[in-house]
């Protein structure tokens, strides 16, 4: 009980001052972030620095990105309760428990599987039903459950994957993704309505690569995901 109250008096610091300090105000966003228990998600001899102002390593060299890239990232996609959303990148499940307490429906690709395997259990074990984690090459998307209300990337493309684009809902889908190169990327919003898009970049970020068909290659091995994907959740 001492150490699950420890760690609820450090969410609650981590809202308050890198999130609502910074300029986080939807209330359901810091609401997802003051319940979630974002230790959960990492190792446990990295439990303790959980809820610092920082992304932590989560294996196949990706992150835990920090809190408040995550609040500002779901915070754009104006969230109202009813959506269908597509996340790309599902690393360590901590973005998608807070999609799942936004969102009606989550679909999440990560092209890792032992990392979609672990997320997949640690969201089955705190109690989240509505979602799908599938492992596939997150650059093409979902074709088969589109469209999509809202699409997340949580890793950095060259450039706005195509197929990304053909899956957002035609009437006012929104994707929020970080665009650019290794060292210099931006968070863009895209808005759809129909044929016509409209762009804004954001903030500066620092992702790790989207790798796959219509994001960078690949330079160093991995394990594969299957060709099909393939559900946890």
């Amino acid at each position: 009980m001492a150490e699950e109250e420890k760690f609820r008096t450090l969410r609650e610091k981590m809202v308050e001052k890198q999130l609502v300090e910074r300029g986080i105000e939807n209330p359901r966003v810091l609401d997802a972030m003051r319940r979630i228990p974002r230790h959960e998600f990492v190792a446990p001899d990295l439990s303790h620095l959980a809820y610092r102002d920082s992304p932590l390593p989560i294996g196949e060299d990706q992150t835990i990105s920090q809190p408040y890239i995550v609040a500002v990232m779901t915070q754009l996609l104006y969230l109202s309760g009813h959506e269908r959303v597509l996340e790309i990148g599902t690393g360590s499940g901590y973005q998608t428990a807070v999609l799942c307490e936004l969102a009606a429906q989550v679909y999440s690709l990560e092209r890792y599987p032992r990392l979609a395997e672990r997320a997949a259990n640690i969201l089955s074990r705190l109690g989240y039903e509505n979602l799908e984690i599938h492992v596939g090459d997150g650059s093409q998307g979902l074709p088969d459950m589109a469209p999509f209300d809202a699409i997340i990337v949580t890793a950095a493309a060259p450039a706005l994957p195509g197929p990304l684009r053909s899956q957002l809902r035609p009437d006012g889908g929104r994707m929020i993704l970080p665009i650019g190169d290794e060292k210099n990327q931006y968070l863009e919003l895209v808005t759809r309505q129909n044929n016509r898009w409209e762009i804004e970049q954001m903030v500066p970020v620092r992702f790790v690569p989207l790798v796959g068909r219509y994001g960078f290659q690949e330079h160093e091995p991995h394990t594969k995901p299957d060709d099909d994907s393939t559900a946890f959740v």
